[in-house]
């Protein structure tokens, strides 16, 4: 936006002026119905509207390019001498502070002239809202000389003109505002400690600030102010409405409209969020480590964990999700390990299977007998030669192990499923005691509640120790790793227990937790969300890792809404798990419940290329999802994804350097090996001359909104 020649602002998709000017149209459009249209407030001589009184001594009618006051209105001025304005604002002259309650048959016409000054209308803006008065519109203008001419139509908390006898105090007031007025937060004066310097701490050097920073703050800014607005227009309609006693059906489209402009307003708050994070950030390469959970790294060193090393193998482990729902209506065990030969090819080292055991839904995740092997998917037998299949292509198995709930065989006297048959004959003690539907008498559970079947109490020594053999079983039939579902369900110190006895390649829990939002919006600071699953990993001691939900859901709505900003958080570093504690982090785009015929949480489609660009790029653990693998086009494309990760070695823990984040764009370097970027907007390495010890850079893997490069060294 802009001013136009006739001293209005002009619409946002015009963005080349100063952030100061970027608010203001934001703030008055939505008021039209409270006020007229911002280009017939404008004052001129020729309008008729007002009459020109006499000009201010220190602004004549000549100095400016549109000039006026207001009949009968009162022309208070104070100048630096009497108020220490200059003190902060460095006024070069008086600052005019005019009131008017004639002109306008609703509010108080505010006029403030003098010297212009960075953030002088914002400023102004503050000091009338802190005293309770509401801004309804404001014009600007500013002459040749740099003064300025701001225009306010003000009321008060009761939606009232400002009364005559109270212009002195509010003048009075907003000048002393003026006087003292820092953006900056005070310090403590601590007894007995020198006072610290009052220098404004560390300061990002100028020439560290990204390409289009200011820009960016602009944008944001002018789009925030702009939501805002709509926003309290339409709540405001709302209150009129509702004072007038309207129909409650046109109230509650009213409030459908709220909510949808609460959530407006949310997304361009959290993209302010992230680009003011960006002006703030350090310099110096973020580090991975420096948010991680407490202690686990320790507990490896004095010997506490397991000593199968990392929880996801060697570091580069590159994992094939092989099932969907649905696989259980195909002979599946057979389907598999007639592909063993090709998923092999493809680069993955492990295959993810469904559960093994008997179960009462034939998608296995209602276990009911542990002990035997026959399920929906295939008999014990096919399951046995299939795991061979896989350890004759070096491929590592993985078996999904629910263990926070299991079936009953049998119903008690008040028909309660809470009798077992098989091997593991259990009673009542080994279900938790606040599973009240199942009659459950054993320990308040460790974790949240899983409804639909009786949750187990793992602190019953007697049912770890069968869990404990029957994980025993499973690693003397050809599993190499272990994948636990809903590991919410119950304390991660007893996972820690389970590998400590059973020491698989790697293990890795489903810790799904939902993410933090506001009015319905993802938020861009996702930090207690990811903390939570790093708590959990470092409960297992570090034995463990987890899928990286954080990541999923932050990439999913940059992507699919145009918010690539989301992808690099306030210190640098990617945003999820594998920005706090990349070794212990299964990235994923999809998986049998989030995508498949459930679709509780599906990716964007549009931008699956895209989003496993970044999962199989960045450090981490990718997991690649059986429908995606298979799909044409998709397959080929993280084919070629996984064949660069080989290439180049990335693995868990390689290093980001995140280059740009913006709204069309996100791009990074990997180990100074690969840059990538994904999003429509234009970026390459050789475009921002990316230096990292290069002969040169080769494109080596592009599709929809993406492209990876690798450095020749």
């Amino acid at each position: 936006m802009e001013l136009s020649s006739r001293g209005c602002l002009t619409p946002l998709s015009r963005l080349d002026t100063s952030l100061r000017c970027a608010s203001y149209k934001a703030l008055s459009e939505p008021y039209r119905q409270h006020a007229a249209p911002c280009a017939s407030q404008h004052i001129s001589r020729e309008s008729g509207d007002f009459a020109v009184p006499r000009p201010h001594a220190a602004l004549s009618l000549k100095q400016l390019r549109r000039s006026a006051s207001f009949q009968g209105g009162l022309s208070l001025a104070a100048s630096a001498a009497s108020v220490d304005v200059t003190a902060s604002m460095d006024f070069s002259s008086s600052l005019y502070i005019d009131f008017d309650n004639e002109s306008d048959s609703e509010s108080t016409v505010v006029t403030i002239t003098g010297p212009d000054q960075h953030n002088l209308l914002l400023r102004i803006t503050g000091a009338l809202n802190s005293l309770g008065l509401s801004v309804k519109s404001a014009s600007i203008s500013v002459s040749e000389d740099s003064t300025v001419f701001d225009v306010f139509r003000v009321v008060n908390s009761a939606d009232q003109k400002i009364p005559d006898s109270e212009w002195e105090d509010v003048r009075g007031s907003v000048l002393r505002m003026l006087a003292g007025s820092s953006s900056r937060s005070s310090k403590p004066a601590i007894f007995g400690a020198a006072p610290a310097p009052d220098d404004g701490g560390p300061r990002r050097p100028l020439g560290s600030a990204r390409e289009g920073d200011a820009v960016a703050l602009e944008v944001a800014a002018a789009e925030m102010a702009q939501a805002a607005a709509a926003l309290v227009a339409i709540e405001r309609t709302i209150m009129s409405a509702t004072e007038r006693g309207a129909d409650p059906t046109a109230l509650a489209a009213k409030e459908t409209e709220r909510a949808e402009a609460a959530a407006q307003l949310e997304r361009r708050m959290a993209a302010m969020e992230a680009v003011l994070a960006a002006r703030r950030m350090p310099v110096a390469e973020a580090k991975p480590e420096a948010a991680r959970g407490p202690g686990a790294d320790l507990r490896f060193q004095a010997g506490g964990a397991t000593a199968s090393g990392p929880a996801l193998g060697n570091g580069y482990e590159i994992i094939l999700q092989g099932f969907n729902w649905e696989s259980h209506r195909h002979k599946w065990y057979q389907t598999l390990k007639e592909q063993a030969s090709m998923i092999a090819k493809a680069g993955f080292t492990s295959v993810w299977l469904p559960p093994p055991s008997d179960s009462v839904s034939p998608q296995g995740y209602l276990p009911r007998d542990l002990w035997s092997l026959n399920s929906a998917y295939g008999s014990e037998g096919e399951l046995r030669e299939l795991l061979r299949e896989l350890k004759d292509h070096e491929l590592k198995a993985v078996a999904d192990i629910v263990i926070n709930h299991r079936c009953a065989h049998f119903q008690d006297e008040e028909g309660r499923w809470n009798k077992y048959g098989g091997r593991l004959p259990w009673g009542t003690k080994a279900i938790c005691c606040n599973n009240a539907t199942f009659g459950g008498t054993g320990n308040h559970k460790t974790g949240e509640d899983y409804v639909a079947a009786p949750n187990i109490d793992h602190t019953q020594e007697f049912v770890r120790r069968d869990i404990t053999k029957w994980l025993k079983l499973l690693r003397s039939i050809g599993f190499d790793g272990f994948r636990f579902d809903f590991v919410k369900g119950y304390s991660g110190e007893f996972v820690k227990e389970y590998l400590d006895a059973t020491v698989p390649e790697l293990a890795f829990g489903e810790f799904w937790d939902t993410c933090e939002y506001t009015d319905g919006v993802l938020n861009y600071n996702q930090d207690s969300h990811r903390q939570r699953t790093v708590n959990w990993c470092d409960r297992t001691g570090g034995t463990s890792a987890a899928f990286d939900f954080t990541t999923k859901g932050i990439l999913q709505e940059a992507m699919g809404r145009g918010e690539y900003w989301r992808l690099i958080d306030s210190q640098g570093r990617p945003p999820g798990l594998l920005g706090m504690w990349p070794s212990r982090a299964v990235s994923f785009i999809e998986n049998h419940d989030t995508g498949s015929t459930l679709n509780h949480w599906p990716f964007p489609a549009e931008h699956l290329h895209a989003g496993y660009c970044y999962i199989i790029t960045h450090p981490g653990s990718p997991c690649i999802f059986y429908d995606h693998f298979v799909a044409d086009g998709l397959g080929q494309t993280i084919r070629e994804l996984v064949t660069i990760r080989q290439k180049m070695r990335i693995h868990c823990r390689s290093k980001v350097v995140i280059q740009k984040a913006t709204s069309d764009v996100y791009a990074a370097s990997i180990d100074n090996r690969v840059a990538m970027k994904v999003g429509p907007g234009d970026w390459s390495p050789a475009m921002v001359n990316l230096q990292v010890g290069q002969k040169e850079w080769l494109l080596r893997c592009s599709g929809p909104q993406f492209a990876v490069w690798e450095a020749v060294h």
